[in-house]
């Protein structure tokens, strides 16, 4: 099996986590969700890089650097999710497999969170399952990159 990349991307306020509203967001930080996803994949042969923005010029521009350097990206945009069309564009661009994830359930919170602009450029959308979003949102990836 040949050197796989996976980009993961989290967006604004999700440098707060463990401090931003737990009830809704979890108690884990970031860098902790990161270190429990590089421990799920040390086994394989995957390399995950972790970027954290609340810029969304500086989002945009990791989205378009992984071009052909990434077999996959994983986001959480936050808020840019309902209002960002240019990160919409650049995730459109992406070459490779794209996975839209949500710590809470979007479509069962304020009407203005469960319009996603990145869900149609997207191959799948996890929500709801608080850190677990990310760690499924990796093994789905998994599964789809040892399938080709």
């Amino acid at each position: 099996m040949s050197l796989k990349k996976i980009l993961v991307i989290s967006g604004p306020n999700l440098n707060l986590l463990g401090k931003r509203e737990p009830e809704i967001y979890g108690e884990l930080s970031l860098e902790k969700i990161h270190l429990n996803m590089q421990n799920m994949i040390d086994e394989t042969k995957h390399q995950l890089a972790f970027k954290q923005s609340n810029s969304e010029a500086e989002i945009i521009d990791w989205i378009q650097d992984a071009y052909d350097r990434y077999n996959a990206i994983i986001i959480n945009a936050g808020g840019y999710t309902h209002s960002s069309i240019s990160i919409r564009d650049a995730l459109k661009h992406f070459n490779g497999f794209k996975i839209e994830i949500h710590l809470s359930n979007i479509h069962a919170r304020e009407e203005f969170r469960k319009t996603s602009l990145l869900s149609a450029v997207s191959n799948g959308i996890i929500a709801g399952f608080g850190d677990k979003s990310y760690y499924l949102a990796l093994k789905a990836i998994e599964l789809n990159l040892n399938e080709g």
